[in-house]
C-alpha cells in the first residue's frame, strides 16, 4: 500500500484535484469514533473527493487499502462508510470500465478481498440497515458481483418492502 508520507500522493489526481491532502484524512480513521456519519469529517471530504458523483480517481484506489486497513486494526469499530466507501468506488470503477494504476492495482485489489472477513469481524446485533448493507454490498464487491452490490448501494431503505413486493407478484 502506497505509504502516507510518500511523494506519490502529488502525483494522484481526486474530484478536485490533486491529492496530497489525501493523507492527513486517511490518518485520522485509526481513532475515528465508530459512532461516526459520512457527514462527518474526515469522511465527508474523503466521500467527496473519492467517490464524487459515481467517479473515482487514482486517490480513490490509493486510498482503499488505507481504509480498509484502519478497519482491520478495529473491526468492532466499523461505521457504515469502512464498507460502504470501498464498495462503491469498486462499483464505479466496475461499471465505468476503469483500471487501476498498475502501482496501485495490488494493495487495492487485495484490500478488496479482505472486505468479507471484516464484515464478518465486525457483526453484531446492534446493526442497523445500513452498516448491513454496507457490508453485503463490500462482500458482494469482493466476490465479484458486482450487480448484486449496485443493487444494494441503489435501493433505498424506504423502497425494500416495494422491491419484495415487485418480486412476490412476479
Amino acid at each position: 500500500m502506497l505509504a502516507l508520507d510518500s511523494l506519490f500522493w502529488s502525483e494522484l489526481r481526486h474530484a478536485y484535484g490533486g491529492a496530497t491532502d489525501i493523507p492527513a484524512l486517511l490518518r485520522q480513521l485509526s481513532s475515528f469514533p465508530s459512532e461516526s456519519s459520512y457527514q462527518d469529517e474526515p469522511w465527508l471530504t474523503l466521500w467527496s473527493s473519492l467517490c464524487h458523483q459515481g467517479d473515482v480517481y487514482s486517490a480513490s484506489f490509493a486510498s482503499v487499502p488505507h481504509i480498509v486497513s484502519a478497519l482491520t486494526a478495529d473491526p468492532l469499530r466499523a461505521s457504515m462508510s469502512y464498507f460502504l466507501l470501498p464498495a462503491s468506488i469498486e462499483v464505479a470503477r466496475e461499471s465505468k470500465g476503469i483500471v487501476v494504476p498498475t502501482s496501485l492495482s495490488s494493495a487495492y485489489h487485495m484490500a478488496i478481498a479482505q472486505l468479507p472477513s471484516l464484515a464478518g469481524a465486525a457483526a453484531h446485533q446492534s446493526w442497523n440497515e445500513s452498516i448491513c448493507t454496507s457490508a453485503l454490498a463490500a462482500t458482494a464487491v469482493a466476490t465479484g458481483n458486482h450487480k448484486i452490490a449496485r443493487l444494494l448501494l441503489e435501493t433505498d431503505h424506504s423502497d425494500i418492502q416495494d422491491v419484495l413486493d415487485w418480486l412476490q407478484s412476479r
